[in-house]
């Protein structure tokens, strides 16, 4: 079962969140954890911005009924969960914090799969117990992070984003990269004002600088990868395999800051690592019914897109278009277009 787009996305929003991870400790010398968070979303969202006004080509734009979804999705993950990790990362080490924000990953699943009814099978609960035993060997008292105030932080950091993924994929059909420009320009405004209205003063305008472009990289193009990616696989996948953000971030943080490389920090990347590899096996196949649904998202004609019959127009595009009802047996992921209850 395999889906080359969604994939791909997930593991490009992986790569770009992880990465940036080290590069927010580093400028924590100069800027202070909330008016980090702050800049950091304010970054995305001015760069996606600038994306968006110059790209090409059709796209599906937020609903009135979807905007409420986007707005709950800002506060929890564009202004909670940002400001709990940058207090997190100023108290503990890069690499173990990026290694706890796996757990971002399991909250995902369980939302997903609890609250929001989408199918996880045995290899994902497997695969999530296998996360988390990881994260408890890096906080357990006497390793690399006590279970204090910063762990409890880069963990509230992670529940909130899972809030926010669960969320966005409400949304997840319309324009990624609207979406995160939104999410950008609100939190980061959000937080920018409430840090400034607490007495945090702005940085050197080369901070401010870094911190932008920081914030493009590893919070807008992430995030708007991380938008195609729930369309594609669902949350509970997407959340898998974005799970491979700490690892990146790890390796950045010990070949970036010379952090050490301990028995325990490898402990935790060999149990979070099978937890990734068994939800990245996984295989879901079985008989399934669409039902009749009626929707507007950019689209390339394939079984489950016929409404042109003969006419179809090659390539992708957006309009308003009808799937009738329909029932086969395929491997899938929980995507938009495979919603369905499992009993």
């Amino acid at each position: 079962m395999t889906n080359p787009r969604g994939i791909f996305a997930a593991l490009a929003a992986a790569v770009l969140f992880g990465a940036g991870t080290p590069f927010a400790k580093l400028l924590l010398g100069d800027v202070g954890p909330w008016l980090l968070a702050g800049l950091l979303y304010l970054g995305s969202g001015i760069g996606l911005s600038a994306v968006r006004l110059f790209a090409r080509g059709d796209r599906a734009r937020l609903g009135k009924g979807e905007w409420p979804w986007l707005l709950a999705a800002v506060l929890a993950g564009g202004v909670a969960g940002p400001v709990l990790l940058m207090y997190g990362l100023a108290q503990t080490t890069a690499s173990t914090s990026s290694l706890l924000l796996n757990a971002e990953g399991v909250f995902t699943a369980v939302l997903a799969w609890v609250a929001f009814k989408e199918n996880a099978g045995r290899r994902i609960v497997l695969g999530m117990a296998a996360i988390v035993c990881g994260a408890a060997v890096l906080s357990w008292p006497g390793g690399e992070v006590s279970a204090s105030w910063p762990a409890l932080a880069v963990l509230g950091a992670c529940l909130c984003w899972a809030i926010d993924n669960n969320l966005t994929r409400k949304v997840s059909l319309s324009d990624p990269l609207q979406v995160a420009a939104v999410k950008g320009l609100a939190a980061g405004a959000t937080n920018l004002a409430l840090a400034l209205a607490l007495g945090a003063s702005l940085p050197p305008p080369g901070s401010v600088a870094a911190a932008a472009a920081v914030g493009f990289f590893g919070y807008g193009l992430s995030l708007a990868a991380f938008v195609v990616a729930l369309r594609e696989l669902g949350a509970a996948r997407t959340g898998a395999y974005f799970s491979t953000a700490p690892f990146v971030g790890a390796m950045v943080s010990v070949l970036l800051l010379g952090e050490a490389v301990t028995p325990r920090l490898l402990a935790a990347a060999a149990l979070m690592g099978a937890g990734v590899w068994l939800h990245l096996t996984e295989r879901h196949e079985h008989l399934h019914a669409h039902e009749a649904l009626e929707h507007e998202h950019a689209h390339t004609h394939d079984e489950h897109h016929r409404h042109h019959g003969d006419d179809a127009p090659e390539g992708t595009h957006v309009h308003r278009h009808r799937h009738e009802a329909l029932t086969h047996r395929h491997p899938h992921y929980p995507d938009a277009h495979h919603q369905h209850r499992h009993d």
